[in-house]
């Protein structure tokens, strides 16, 4: 009679726990997101009271989403190095070699972490939100990390533990981080609310300063002063300024501007965005791309005067101007005339000077730390005052035609010469006219495997001779043209 008692029983048990959970499924359904967020709200207060476990959350994104949290970076880089060996299912994605895989705790993936003799548990879990469109947008997911450990282990967790998490957390992001070129999206194509306004691929580029074609004195004041901002967060802080140094790198095209950034970043492992400021809708947009950048990283804007109307043309030095600076401005003008008012890229950005310079050094400029600002430009004379200033634009570099050092370590890159009877014609050429770091390396390029040594220096001194005959006729015309100038203007007094 008792077994059939305790039969009935759990049969009725086992009716009331399906029901309940039916009732909730449905309410959960169809319940107001608002008036469940409410019921859970209590039902955890009410469980605090008696629960005798603390949960601390790790979320992927703070406050409105605008910058992902060091903090979830951080827990993420440990876990996937300290316990993804007791997780049952994990999610792997490529390193940074493309052969070896990186595994990290999958969603809803529970483990056990102990310090000393304390346990704890981790996981990885994700709140979906819903919208208000769903044809334009899609769910918005909110990812983040629990931490779970026993009351009785508050001050140490809390302490030591989490000191732990964090700075071994990154170290390990730091030891494989992954360097990347960024590129921003325009403003009206950005997928949605919870995705970056960048997109990025690896960034491979082999440059470094041992392979630029410079002066050797030249090349280590640039080194010196790169490592120096690198370790120099201490003093920045002292001085009571944001943590940041900005580059003007200026010269003829072909003087290597690119590569000089490409081996800023292989030198102090930063990445690299490159930021279109034609793509960028306006200033409120521009400061949301930089809050998006992170640490260690360089922002690059080139050819800064090509780049919507920042160049800062005074009415004053046009007045001043002579009547031949005066129509090679005006021919300027209608050459970019079409690119800027005629339905372009740029004919939709209202990025202004103001905007830019409070980009560069504004109060939102402070956000993230350790970050180079690179502008370059072939024409430096054409940009506003305000905006290369000291300060903003701290050390001014220029890159101009290639010298003989600079020859020379061209022909070691790509001739594998240090000496050759022919050098000595070769400076002597180069002392008398101008040709660029890619002038001389297109000719020092084998074009075929016939192409020694003898040939490829043969072709430079060829297209050094050319160069000087065109630099002789030019100069031959110009002072014809001043003459005739000089002979107009006696003729009209």
């Amino acid at each position: 009679m008792v077994p059939l008692k305790m039969a009935e029983m759990w049969a009725t048990m086992g009716s009331t726990i399906a029901s309940f959970m039916f009732v909730w499924a449905i309410i959960r359904q169809y319940c107001p997101y608002e008036l469940s967020r409410f019921f859970e709200k209590y039902t955890h207060r009410i469980m605090g009271s008696f629960y005798p476990y603390i949960r601390i959350s790790f979320h992927e994104f703070l406050g409105d989403r605008l910058k992902q949290s060091d903090a979830y970076g951080a827990v993420e880089a440990y876990l996937s190095a300290n316990t993804s060996k007791s997780a049952k299912r994990l999610k792997a994605e490529m390193g940074k070699d493309c052969s070896n895989l990186v595994l990290s705790m999958d969603e809803y993936e529970r483990v056990t972490d102990e310090f000393q003799g304390m346990k704890v548990w981790w996981i990885s879990s994700k709140v979906v939100l819903p919208t208000r469109s769903m044809t334009y947008y899609p769910e918005q997911e909110k990812r983040y990390y629990k931490l779970s450990f026993h009351k009785k282990y508050r001050d140490v967790i809390t302490g030591s533990y989490l000191e732990h998490v964090m700075r071994e957390g990154k170290e390990i992001r730091l030891r494989n981080r992954q360097r990347k070129l960024y590129t921003n999206s325009p403003g009206c194509k950005w997928p949605s609310y919870k995705q970056t306004m960048w997109s990025h691929i690896v960034f491979e580029h082999p440059a470094t300063f041992e392979t630029m074609a410079m002066e050797p004195e030249k090349k280590q004041e640039i080194i010196d002063d790169l490592l120096t901002f690198s370790k120099s967060k201490d003093f920045y802080a002292r001085i009571g300024k944001a943590w940041k140094r900005g580059y003007l790198l200026y010269g003829p095209p072909g003087t290597g501007k690119s590569t000089m950034i490409a081996a800023m970043a292989n030198l102090l492992s930063y990445n690299v965005y490159d930021l279109e400021l034609t793509a960028v809708k306006d200033n409120t947009e521009l400061r949301k791309l930089l809050i998006e950048t992170t640490s260690k990283s360089i922002i690059v804007i080139e050819d800064i005067d090509c780049s919507l109307d920042l160049t800062g043309q005074r009415k004053k030095k046009a007045e001043k101007s002579s009547d031949d600076e005066m129509e090679k401005q005006n021919k300027e003008v209608a050459r970019k005339e079409p690119k800027e008012h005629g339905g372009g890229s740029n004919s939709c950005s209202k990025v202004t000077l103001s905007g830019l310079l409070n980009f560069i050094d504004g109060l939102w400029s402070a956000c993230g730390g350790e970050r180079l600002i690179v502008f370059t430009t072939n024409y430096v004379e054409r940009l506003d005052p305000a905006l290369i200033r000291r300060g903003r634009m701290d050390k001014h570099i220029e890159l101009s035609y290639c010298s003989f050092e600079g020859f020379k370590v061209l022909a070691k890159n790509y001739l594998k010469l240090e000496i050759h009877p022919m050098f000595d014609k070769i400076q002597r050429l180069m002392d008398e006219t101008e040709i660029t770091p890619a002038d001389v390396a297109e000719n020092l390029m084998p074009n075929s495997l016939l192409d020694d040594a003898e040939r490829c220096l043969s072709s430079l001194i060829e297209a050094l001779e050319i160069a000087k005959e065109a630099a002789a006729v030019k100069k031959a015309e110009e002072v014809k043209d001043n003459y005739k100038n000089e002979e107009e203007n006696s003729k009209l007094q």
